[in-house]
């Protein structure tokens, strides 16, 4: 059997999502744990609440959560629908890839940039902010981005971290001038800077217009929902950044040149 015929086979689709929804596991753990400033290696898994160690058994991706209801074995307090939510997004992303890019390094890059991704939107949903200790690393991991993929040259990478970190931080800069508010955080701007390393200028371009685009949308749904029509609302607009860097992963090529074809 090629490889091709294999990777649509349900089996070995399975076996893509739960590798991907384990590594989601251990995502879940750098959200709860990086922003607090603990390991995430030491100690183990536990509950947050009664503090009481979860065995293996107990912690299996997504399974353990349906079994258990959404709550501790031990203390009954709920557990976060987030934990499931993450290890689905992860397996999906892991399927995704190998099916659109096959078992490659390619793959690969994709997918470890993704789970970062990842784990960033979350906590800065959570604090509205992005660790440094995550995009900072992440700048300098995903530069090496022309080695795994063709269409990325050196240059390209080095062009899509200044346009990234310089284009948002000049942004912020305006407005801070015009306001003298802090308009752009810092955090942002080194998520975009990252986000260039990976996917070079063009990317980057996608990826600002594209999470613009879903920021502003939510920003309008918000102030609708909640009744709060302020200007200074704050929204974390790292989770949308990093959509608008997995859509340009799969369908940017295809959306640019159907753009461009359009004028």
């Amino acid at each position: 059997m090629s490889l091709n015929i294999m990777l649509y086979q349900p089996l070995f689709v399975i076996i893509i999502f739960s590798f991907g929804a384990c590594i989601g596991s251990f995502l879940n753990v750098c959200i709860y744990r990086i922003p607090r400033k603990k390991s995430i290696v030491f100690p183990g898994s536990f509950c947050p609440l009664c503090n009481t160690s979860i065995p293996f058994y107990l912690n299996i991706p997504i399974l353990s959560y349906l079994l258990l209801k959404g709550k501790c074995r031990y203390c009954n307090a709920p557990i976060s629908f987030r934990y499931p939510l993450v290890e689905v997004l992860t397996g999906f992303a892991a399927t995704a890839l190998v099916l659109t890019f096959s078992l490659s390094m390619t793959a690969l890059f994709w997918f470890i940039f993704i789970s970062v991704l990842i784990i960033i939107s979350f906590i800065d949903i959570d604090f509205q902010i992005i660790p440094d200790i995550i995009s900072l690393p992440g700048i300098i991991m995903f530069a090496s981005s022309s080695f795994f993929l063709s269409e990325i040259s050196f240059k390209q990478t080095i062009a899509g971290i200044i346009v990234g970190g310089g284009s948002l931080y000049l942004i912020g800069l305006f407005y801070y001038l015009i306001r003298k508010q802090e308009g752009m955080g810092g955090g942002d701007v080194k998520l975009l800077a990252m986000i260039g390393a990976a996917t070079g200028w063009k990317g980057v371009l996608f990826t600002a217009f594209t999470g613009s685009l879903f920021g502003t949308i939510a920003g309008i749904i918000i102030m609708i929902t909640t009744k709060v029509a302020d200007i200074k609302l704050k929204i974390p607009f790292g989770p949308y950044l990093s959509s608008g860097a997995v859509i340009y992963i799969f369908f940017g090529h295809r959306l640019i040149a159907w753009y461009l074809n359009i004028y």
